[in-house]
């Protein structure tokens, strides 16, 4: 299975933001859904953003319009554009390589081929 490494995590202000790094592998990258999950204290893991390699994105309510999900083929990265922070973004977040084609605008962990270590996000709201 392909390594995934996270980074870019931390504490910041209610409305602050943060930019979260997946390095991952060049053909993940360039050929796979890749996704980004998040699991809050207390709750089960939820996708929350998913990027198929015809650029096409996917993003559940509850972070449309504030969050960003980018990849750099150059780079061999995943991004995570994160504005407007809020309580409700703390979570520990998880990059993904996530079953391709219809299935990568329906998320779910169990159709998850790699995650990475995870990166806490916190809002000091």
């Amino acid at each position: 299975q392909v390594q995934l490494v996270e980074s870019g995590g931390g504490s910041v202000q209610a409305g602050g933001s943060l930019r979260l790094s997946c390095a991952a592998d060049a053909y993940s990258i360039r050929n796979s859904c890749m996704a980004w999950f998040r699991q809050a204290p207390g709750k089960g893991r939820e996708g929350i953003a998913s990027s198929r390699s015809d650029e096409g994105t996917t993003y559940t309510d509850s972070v449309k319009g504030r969050f960003t999900i980018s990849r750099d083929t150059a780079k061999n990265t995943l991004y995570l554009q994160m504005n407007s922070l809020k309580s409700d973004d703390t979570a520990v977040y998880y990059c993904a390589v996530h079953w391709g084609g219809n299935y990568c605008q329906n998320l779910r962990p169990e159709r998850v081929l790699n995650w990475g270590q995870g990166t806490q996000v916190t809002d000091s709201s």
